[in-house]
């Protein structure tokens, strides 16, 4: 590639990577900038990739990610291509995907994230029951120091959400404090959940903005 077609490249996806949090959008629009350049360079579809799911473009990310796949023959991409089948309302596909990742194989991680997915698209068919004991079982199969504090927070979040929509209320609300308990970063609401539980949030008029003398309402709001 010219050097100026690769410092062009470059500077999309540097800009990409810092939008991706707060205007995905926008990052896309730099990826797809960059992928329009350099097609066949993976870090640039990605880069497409990643912006596109983040911004809900779905079927472009799906797209992305399968380009990605045949590019590099990593398995890697399967739970993310998984989740763009739940979004995109293919929860069949979606298990689909799960069971070529089961005879793949993916790291610990990764292979937490596909069952979260595979749960969700249980759900999605209305087949809660299972969805329960999928997570059920991977929550107790897999220990926190093996593997990275954040998948395993996540994949006892979405056992904890399944409960919770079965109406095991105090069942939840401890998988939800454990989840919390390793969710450092707060990457989720485990916290904010285990809070709604204990009714410790306090909702107010949003119109009303301040409370006596011009202070904030006391209490959290939702």
């Amino acid at each position: 590639m010219p050097k100026e077609l690769a410092e062009i490249v470059a500077a999309h996806l540097v800009v990409a990577g810092r939008l991706v949090d707060e205007d995905p959008e926008l990052a896309y629009a730099h990826a797809e900038a960059a992928r329009r350049r350099a097609a066949r360079l993976p870090i640039v579809r990605e880069a497409a990739a990643e912006t596109a799911y983040a911004a809900g473009r779905y079927e472009v990310a799906l797209s992305e990610f399968r380009a990605l796949r045949r590019m590099t023959g990593s398995q890697d991409y399967l739970p993310v291509m998984a989740d763009c089948e739940r979004a995109l309302g293919r929860p069949h596909n979606a298990l689909k995907l799960a069971r070529e990742a089961d005879r793949v194989g993916l790291d610990p991680a990764l292979r937490i994230e596909m069952i979260i997915v595979e749960a969700g698209a249980r759900r999605d068919l209305g087949q809660d029951e299972e969805a329960r004991r999928l997570l059920e079982r991977a929550v107790a199969a897999v220990r926190p120091g093996r593997v990275a504090p954040l998948p395993v927070a996540r994949l006892r979040y979405a056992y904890a959400d399944a409960l919770l929509h079965a109406g095991q209320d105090a069942e939840a609300r401890e998988l939800f404090a454990a989840a919390a308990e390793l969710d450092q970063d707060q990457e989720t609401d485990a916290q904010l959940r285990v809070d709604e539980l204990d009714g410790l949030l306090i909702d107010y008029d949003e119109e009303d903005e301040t409370g006596p003398l011009g202070e904030p309402p006391q209490g959290s709001q939702r």
